[in-house]
């Protein structure tokens, strides 16, 4: 079964980790995801986020340069396995060429410091993709997981500070240019925000359902999965175990794990509430830890395994693997 992963943080973890003076290649490494191991879970897209961590860079437009470049040197030096995609054509084009395709994405809004430009700049050198957000408050908004002080507080919920003047310039110039805006990380205010002032479709590339784990602000409420759903956009099922299941649904003493039926759990759950049109994958694969039951992107059929023993259709699990995610780049990628 083909799939469009709509999350990873690999780039950041190869850049970093050959920081470090260590060999690592996108082809064969011992991440969660290579070359290699998202052809044996039959990967037909793969979309690769620029994650910049705004507390730990102080010159983050600068260092989503350096990441921007490791994308490339990477991608580029294996055309035969991936391709590089701009617009739905070029997707097209490396399907019937027996391709997978590359996507690229930013995990941090605050990269652009507020200037447009930099945004323009950002989708002439391909990015297709961008939170608003991730953990610190930037220049266009205001993340669920911090407290106003700024220190990290596991449980927060922002329903009062929605995007800055800037922030609602950026939706507004993501939807003209065709570049896609992504909620995942944003505060419930800010959601609102977009909805209100965009006009396309978006999505939550890595985001689970609040009413499963109440206390993940991560997660998307129901209002938010059907607001979604309305304007024809996708929730990507994230693979992290804290967003799939409450800590007090773990026995005492046993290890939390990442499982395919919890994964398949908040599918269910989005599917009554948004149907199953609003329903993707955002694996969040590098950018997450703990024991996981799929391991790697080469353990993707266990996924599609308990989707079928859990009563999905053919074709529901091909548009949860796929057809929804292509669905909305085809709408609004140009």
């Amino acid at each position: 079964m083909k799939a469009a992963d709509m999350h990873c943080d690999t780039i950041a973890e190869i850049h970093s980790l050959r920081a470090k003076g260590k060999e690592v290649s996108i082809l064969h490494n011992d991440l969660h995801i290579d070359l290699e191991k998202m052809e044996a879970g039959d990967y037909g897209l793969q979309n690769f986020a620029l994650f910049v961590s705004l507390g730990r860079e102080k010159r983050p437009f600068e260092y989503a340069m350096a990441l921007l470049d490791t994308f490339y040197t990477e991608i580029e030096a294996h055309p035969d396995r991936i391709g590089i995609v701009r617009s739905w054509e070029d997707i097209e084009k490396n399907w019937n060429a027996g391709r997978m395709s590359a996507l690229l994405t930013i995990e941090e809004g605050g990269v652009c410091e507020g200037n447009l430009q930099y945004l323009r700049d950002f989708y002439r050198l391909g990015v297709r993709m961008m939170t608003l957000t991730w953990n610190y408050a930037n220049e266009l908004g205001w993340p669920n997981i911090l407290n106003l002080e700024g220190s990290a507080t596991i449980g927060h919920v922002d329903t009062e500070h929605g995007l800055t003047e800037t922030g609602i310039a950026f939706v507004e110039e993501m939807d003209r240019l065709g570049m896609i805006v992504d909620v995942s990380h944003l505060n419930d205010a800010g959601f609102w925000d977009v909805v209100k002032y965009g006009k396309r479709p978006f999505v939550a590339s890595h985001s689970n359902c609040r009413a499963l784990v109440p206390g993940c602000p991560r997660d998307l409420t129901d209002e938010m999965i059907r607001a979604i759903a309305e304007r024809g956009g996708v929730a990507g099922i994230n693979y992290c175990t804290d967003f799939l299941r409450s800590p007090d649904e773990w026995k005492e003493g046993e290890t939390p794990v990442s499982r395919v039926s919890d994964m398949v759990r908040h599918m269910k759950h989005m599917k009554n509430v948004g149907g199953i049109g609003c329903i993707g994958l955002g694996s969040d694969f590098d950018g997450i830890d703990g024991e996981l039951e799929m391991k790697t992107a080469a353990d993707l059929p266990l996924l599609e395994a308990e989707m079928r023993r859990q009563g999905f259709a053919e074709s529901e699990i091909e548009a949860v693997f796929y057809g929804n995610v292509l669905r909305v780049y085809k709408e609004v990628l140009r």
